[in-house]
């Protein structure tokens, strides 16, 4: 792996996962030498962290990681539903059945799966991502694909702020397979209604686990970028594919 690839993967983890808080300053002398590499491939991985609206330049005072408020947890959703509800419409008409049929076998062992703990959640997060990717390889859409990218990535930054919920996680198996039932049986509608009631979903659990673990972060939406961060700090839930 190129030293700005393994750079930028590092520096995307940490802004995910809120060990890089928002208003964190990134400085390259800084970040070359903790990550003991040149202050070129560093400048790139920033460069990329940009464009996908995790660091932003601050007046002449170099880069910072983006900052991000209760808003934006509606925002996102919003951008998410117009997104994969098309996703959602297009697979269902240009899909390879056998790949969804594949991912629905799967998504019928989640009950299980999740009933293992540890093991059996990294096991469901693969199935969820295995979803996701069979979704973009259907659209047959690279702006589609790259705008839905660029969308889960700030969905993954708010799913770090909320607590891990098992039984969400098993609504959200199921939500899940309703869509790609919906998908295999080529029913664009139905496969972009169901989209609709996952994400619907998702954003209620996602602001009621805010407002019960993080209030200062929830009320109203207009909490600053330091408020957010302190009500997440000491709070890093485990990836998963509950929203």
């Amino acid at each position: 792996m190129r030293a700005s690839e393994r750079a930028y993967e590092v520096l995307r983890s940490e802004i995910l996962d809120w060990s890089l808080e928002p208003g964190t300053p990134l400085a390259e002398v800084e970040l070359s030498l903790r990550l003991g590499i040149s202050r070129t491939p560093v400048r790139e991985a920033l460069a990329r962290l940009i464009t996908d609206g995790l660091a932003e330049p601050v007046g002449g005072r170099g880069l910072v990681v983006s900052p991000f408020s209760g808003s934006d947890v509606v925002d996102v959703f919003e951008v998410r539903s117009a997104l994969e509800r098309q996703a959602a419409q297009l697979a269902a008409r240009r899909r390879d059945v056998a790949v969804f049929l594949e991912i629905r076998e799967a998504l019928r062992r989640a009950p299980q799966l999740l009933a293992l703990g540890a093991p059996g959640m990294a096991e469901y997060d693969e199935t969820v991502a295995r979803f996701d990717a069979a979704i973009d390889l259907s659209v047959e859409n690279a702006y589609l694909v790259a705008a839905l990218e660029s969308a889960r990535t700030h969905a993954a930054r708010i799913r770090r702020l909320s607590h891990d919920d098992p039984q969400r996680l098993l609504d959200a198996a199921h939500e899940h397979l309703l869509i790609v039932d919906a998908i295999i049986d080529g029913d664009a509608q139905l496969a972009a209604d169901a989209t609709s009631v996952h994400l619907t979903r998702s954003l209620h659990w996602v602001q009621a686990s805010l407002r019960s673990d993080h209030p200062e972060a929830a009320a109203a939406g207009s909490a600053s970028p330091p408020e957010l961060a302190r009500a997440a700090a000491g709070t890093r839930p485990t990836k998963n594919g509950a929203a």
